[in-house]
């Protein structure tokens, strides 16, 4: 029955619980008394599911976007929105955008920074937790052979976790890497451990600014002193985004999209690398030939993995920097906020790189530059007095166009591939590959959503080739996997349809089927 359809038998009955299509009602009869005399009433019906639902969520906070309440361990939760080091970072934020030469009331950057400071505090969440809370009350007795006898049964044997997709922020520029842990230990004293915790260790110890290599030696010492263990074994295997400049993007079409590090720790049994421990642990992963001759020792990893140090990111002109003190400042007082040191060594230019990541998406009007050089190539694209009918045309494509972008709503990177389709007349000459490279890049290296970035790109190929133009965007979004759901392997699509494209179904069919499969995944 739909609300304040009253069929009730009228004034004086009290209030019950009626079944409606199986459903159960509550009929509340609400009587309003003044001194004017006695006002009709007013009689609801609220099915019991819906009230519930709606209770629980406003109770949790589910339907305020800006809510933001983080369970920690045992039921503990950390409430961030409120608290002084978020205000800190909501202002900083805004002074960076500021920078950018960005308006920060503008309709989609009024709440990026708080989008930004709920990131961050939650992406390093693990400075407020402690491995003892993990691991304590998770020890359990089991009954097995004795330390020095034998291993059976799962107790003194090897016990391995893997592929644990977890993710981190770079110490060295902020932005966020993605890596894969392998966890094993060899138990000890006739206790094991709960499998999750091993997760949940690795997890604090990634939730806060670091290096690859001291996040797989924390995590072990921390397992070894938390489980005492004959040994525990840590491989780790990073994926750091290799993020170009906006002016060697151009010049550079082979660009690596990441870096790719393995490390690796061990204490105990495994605490030498030659031990045959590890043989058993790399021959439970089933890469035991990859992952040993990738593997690089403790004393040969490199201290500069981060691109910030080598990449075309860091060959941004200092000036930008120095010119910039106000920026550098801001994001000092973030790594502050964060329960950070910034004069820590291995963070003193971590301010400065960051600067320069973001000084790739300072607003420098491109599109006006991209204009004049559209308008001085659309005449050459047009056949010599020839004008072909709308059904005398081929389609042509460009596939796999990358693009890297920045998302305005969490200052965080999105990469990946465009495919353009778009009718030409028999005869024409169809533009080339490097000019609608070059309209994506134009339209990526700036503040962005994935949405708008398919129009521009539209719109833009559109204006030149004569209206026919259907694009499609596949992104990879660090925001997925740095906040929020923390959705690994997920990627989004988006398409734009101009012309023809926007009324002929069999022509965008064509488009879509001509795209290779799992093509968002190329660009690294």
């Amino acid at each position: 029955m739909a609300l304040g359809d009253d069929k009730s038998s009228g004034v004086g009955e009290d209030p019950h619980i009626s079944n409606i299509n199986g459903n159960p009602t509550y009929l509340f009869d609400f009587w309003v008394d003044s001194r004017f005399g006695i006002f009709s009433i007013l009689c609801f019906r609220i099915e019991v599911g819906w009230l519930l639902f709606l209770v629980v969520a406003l109770s949790m906070g589910s339907l305020d976007e800006d809510h933001l309440c983080v369970e920690i361990e045992n039921g503990m939760k950390v409430c961030f929105e409120e608290e002084p080091e978020t205000v800190a970072i909501e202002e900083a934020v805004k002074v960076l955008l500021q920078g950018l030469g960005e308006d920060v009331n503008r309709e989609g950057l009024v709440k990026t920074p708080l989008r930004v400071a709920k990131a961050l505090r939650q992406g390093t969440r693990g400075y407020k937790q402690k491995v003892k809370d993990v691991v304590e009350g998770a020890l359990f007795p089991e009954v097995g052979v004795h330390d020095g006898v034998g291993h059976a049964g799962g107790v003194g044997g090897l016990v391995i976790v893997r592929d644990l997709d977890l993710f981190s922020y770079c110490e060295s520029c902020l932005l966020p890497f993605q890596l894969k842990c392998h966890v094993g230990y060899v138990p000890s004293g006739q206790r094991v451990v709960g499998l999750s915790k091993l997760s949940r260790v690795a997890d604090v110890f990634a939730k806060r600014l670091q290096d690859p290599q001291r996040l797989a030696d924390e995590i072990c010492s921390a397992l070894h002193h938390g489980i005492r263990p004959a040994g525990v074994a840590v491989i780790l295997e990073c994926l750091h985004i290799h993020f170009p400049n906006v002016e060697s993007v151009f010049l550079d079409s082979k660009h690596k999209g990441w870096v790719k590090l393995l490390v690796s720790s061990g204490s105990g049994v495994f605490g030498n690398e030659n031990a045959d421990a590890w043989v058993d642990f790399l021959g439970l992963l089933k890469l035991r030939v990859v992952i040993a001759e990738k593997i690089l020792s403790k004393d040969s990893v490199e201290q500069n993995w981060c691109p910030s140090h080598s990449s075309p990111m860091a060959k941004i002109p200092s000036d930008l920097v120095a010119g910039n003190p106000e920026m550098v400042a801001a994001v000092a007082s973030i790594l502050k906020s964060l329960g950070e040191d910034p004069s820590r060594k291995e963070l003193v230019e971590t301010p400065g790189h960051f600067v320069r990541w973001l000084m790739n998406f300072q607003d420098t009007k491109l599109e006006m530059k991209l204009n004049g050089f559209t308008r001085g190539i659309t005449d050459l694209l047009k056949p010599n007095g020839e004008v072909g009918s709308r059904n005398n045309k081929l389609m042509h494509s460009e596939l796999n166009l990358s693009f890297w972008s920045q998302c305005e709503h969490h200052l965080l990177p999105f990469y990946g591939l465009v495919h353009i389709g778009y009718f030409c007349p028999k005869g024409f000459n169809h533009t080339g590959k490097s000019l609608l490279q070059s309209i994506v890049h134009c339209y990526g290296f700036k503040l962005q959503v994935q949405e708008r970035l398919t129009r521009q790109i539209a719109e833009t190929v559109s204006s030149i080739l004569g209206g026919d133009v259907m694009v499609v965007v596949e992104a990879n979004h660090t925001c997925m996997i740095s906040r929020g759901i923390e959705k690994f392997g997920s990627n989004t699509a988006t398409i734009a349809v101009l012309g023809q494209f926007a009324t002929d179904p069999a022509a965008r069919a064509m488009f879509l089927q001509i795209i290779p499969d799992g093509t968002a995944s190329q660009i690294s």
